[in-house]
């Protein structure tokens, strides 16, 4: 197994974006800002998407100054990023000095149009455009790919199509493809399945990493299982908030304090300050007005 584990934090983004409760941008500053200072050292921090669609989100522009700001104040070595799903999200990412976008495709058309809008063939033409202006403007470029384990509305999805998809995404320019189980149905045999096909097929365990949803309570199996295969990246979200506005059935992330402590245990080096993770962890319980799912952040 890996000796030590790099933790990408998508609470900000991925967890905020599918609560009712819609925070402030100040609010979610003020998380970013308390997540900053924990020892995580990649945090996605919003998107640049519509305020018509994801209201959540309104504002990232803002979050990303504050937060960049207070990085350079506090000598935080760390890397933000935001989720860009077109060129006109492009826009006003670039209006920030973030340095980091992502991008999401899907592995299954019903998805594709249910999320984005489009098909498969058509979010490609649109990732072209915008891997271009990344990098003109030296941008790294991160890649999500969704219903990787099972599909909302086609259910089960071949690893011949995980694969292809997933060298769409290389050739576009991405620089690491995150490995979404939107729906939370992933096995640990499954994973190791998909990682199998994956690799072989050429793609390094360096441009992957898991993001695997605790829906029927399997992610950190999953992690396992992932770690067995080299996989050293995952996704996770404080207080396991999370899931995704247009797949039914999606429940939340999986924790990253329950993702640290196990690591932890394991003997496995993240470089997160656990306990200050709690803390954040129920502070943001707090601000959403409803119990998070974080197993760890309930023990007294």
């Amino acid at each position: 197994m890996p000796s030590k584990v790099e933790i990408i934090e998508v609470g900000p983004r991925d967890g905020l974006q599918n609560e009712n409760q819609i925070l402030a941008h100040t609010k979610r500053s003020t998380l970013v800002k308390k997540l900053s200072q924990t020892g995580l050292k990649r945090i996605e921090l919003g998107a640049f998407v519509s305020r018509h669609r994801v209201p959540q989100m309104e504002d990232s522009i803002k979050v990303a100054r504050t937060c960049l700001k207070f990085a350079k104040a506090k000598n935080l070595k760390l890397q933000y990023s935001a989720l860009v799903p077109n060129l006109r999200g492009l826009q006003d990412f670039l209006k920030t000095d973030l340095k980091e976008a992502a991008l999401f495709a899907a592995c299954t058309e019903t998805f594709s149009q249910k999320n984005i809008n489009c098909s498969i063939d058509e979010s490609f033409e649109r990732f072209k455009d915008v891997a271009a202006e990344c990098k003109k403007n030296k941008v790294k470029l991160r890649g999500y790919l969704s219903t990787v384990f099972g599909c909302p509305f086609e259910g089960d999805v071949s690893p011949k199509k995980i694969v292809k998809v997933a060298h769409r995404m290389l050739d576009v320019g991405v620089y690491e493809i995150s490995l979404g189980d939107t729906i939370g149905v992933a096995s640990p045999k499954q994973v190791k399945q998909v990682l199998k096909a994956l690799l072989d097929s050429g793609v390094p365990k360096n441009k992957i990493a898991g993001h695997y949803h605790d829906t029927r309570g399997t992610a950190l199996a999953n992690v396992i299982a992932s770690l067995d295969m080299g996989i050293s990246k995952f996704d996770s979200s404080v207080g396991g908030l999370g899931g995704c506005p247009y797949a039914p059935g999606a429940a939340g992330n999986l924790a990253t304090e329950d993702l640290v402590y196990c690591l932890d245990k394991m003997g496995i080096k993240t470089g997160v300050n656990l306990k200050a993770l709690i803390e954040v962890a129920r502070w943001l319980q707090k601000e959403i007005g409803h119990p998070i799912s974080s197993h760890l952040a309930m023990t007294p």
